[in-house]
């Protein structure tokens, strides 16, 4: 599963930079406004800190939500406390664009991320244009050579990775590319099986000065708990808070 949604990401990144040459998007690049600063905003604090995701659909549960206004579900994320947002940018299976995050970014004036499956540098730099202040690595995905390589890119740029792990080989792996923001992702991509302890298993691998994020397999406010105990600074939801009302789950996720 992950081989494959790595590979149409990929395609279709192709596809774009066949309509809109990687130059003429490092221009635009230079024309976005400046990126925030993602790591003061999700910096461990006294309480858990939630990433809340615009998500349309999944591999693992099909259509989740029609969200017709991301940039208005955005606002109410805000409004609601989110620390940052995730739009899914995928376009295959999660149904997802680069216009969704770009009207995200316009609507809100917390730190977006670019949740997608990037092994590319034109994904990077196009993240960048569109607006985003986070792009999502995942060390499954990438050899190390990639992913030191995309990550020096995105820290170029004035990007925050978020280098999204699931073994402790991988946290390692991290780690040495330089993450300062590191996710622990409880969706097994290759299975989409889920494991809500692997979490707590790893926590102690990513050292102090390093913010934790727990992702994945949140569908209650005990599920943000457990994973605050166990050492989460920060949680990403997104099916909980799209298939209800996401500013009364928010407030309770955050109450957690």
């Amino acid at each position: 599963m992950l081989a494959e949604l790595v590979g149409g990401s990929v395609e279709d990144a192709r596809v774009r930079a066949a309509e809109t040459p990687l130059e003429s998007v490092i221009a635009a690049c230079e024309n976005a406004p400046a990126p925030r600063d993602a790591l003061t905003a999700l910096a461990p604090a006294a309480g858990v800190k939630i990433i809340a995701e615009v998500k349309r659909a999944s591999p693992s549960r099909g259509r989740l939500a029609d969200i017709p206004d991301p940039a208005a579900l955005a606002s109410a994320y805000e409004e609601g406390g989110a620390s940052a947002i995730s739009v899914l940018t995928e376009q295959r299976r999660f149904l997802g664009s680069l216009d969704d995050l770009r009207a995200v970014r316009a609507q809100v004036g917390i730190p977006v991320l670019r949740k997608d499956f990037i092994a590319d540098p034109y994904q990077v730099y196009e993240a960048r244009a569109a607006g985003a202040d986070i792009v999502l690595l995942i060390v499954a995905a990438l050899d190390q050579r990639t992913l030191v390589s995309l990550h020096e890119l995105a820290s170029s740029l004035g990007l925050t990775a978020l280098v999204e792990t699931h073994s402790a080989e991988e946290i390692s792996r991290a780690l040495d590319a330089g993450a300062r923001l590191v996710g622990v992702n409880a969706r097994d991509l290759d299975t989409f099986e889920l494991d809500r302890d692997l979490f707590g298993s790893l926590a102690d691998r990513i050292p102090a000065g390093v913010t934790r994020v727990a992702e994945s397999a949140v569908l209650s406010p005990d599920d943000v708990r457990h994973y605050r105990e166990a050492g989460a600074d920060v949680v990403l939801v997104g099916e909980a808070l799209v298939t209800g009302d996401p500013t009364a789950r928010l407030a309770e996720f955050l109450a957690a």
